[in-house]
């Protein structure tokens, strides 16, 4: 049941994400920063499929993902369509290794010591969900601002 929960959520949340990137009005207003706003929504966005992509999709599905963290900090200008189609991609990753695993897999521990403790499967795929939930807000905050 809890897999399907976490379903649920990513999906609604990474499509909110799309619809997010997708309402500036320009390319450029992704990129925006100021002293008070450290990361433009592109960067954000590019953290979000990274932390993913890495944590669900490498470590749990096996798919062979290898991140570039300072990059998902330092890159700029990445087009919009890039974006949605690494989300698009990201969806899939994430609803392809959620099918693949058992509510015994969500009790195991999972494999990395993320968060400077030992946890579960489950554990860290809630932190997860809510990880997108907080950087899906600062988009979405960050959106209205530069408008």
């Amino acid at each position: 049941m809890l897999i399907e929960t976490l379903k649920s959520l990513f999906n609604r949340d990474l499509n909110k994400l799309k619809e997010e990137i997708e309402a500036y009005q320009t390319e450029s207003q992704l990129w925006v920063i100021d002293k008070n706003i450290s990361n433009s929504a592109g960067n954000l966005c590019l953290h979000l499929i990274g932390n993913l992509n890495t944590y669900i999709g490498a470590e749990l599905g096996k798919t062979g993902y290898i991140r570039d963290r300072p990059l998902e900090f330092s890159a700029k200008d990445v087009l919009r369509d890039h974006l949605i189609s690494k989300i698009d991609e990201t969806i899939a990753v994430v609803n392809k290794t959620l099918d693949s695993l058992t509510e015994t897999d969500l009790e195991t521990v999972y494999p990395q010591n993320v968060l400077e403790k030992e946890m579960t499967t489950s554990f860290f795929l809630v932190h997860l969900s809510t990880h997108l939930a907080y950087h899906l807000g600062q988009i979405n905050y960050h959106r209205r601002l530069v408008v």
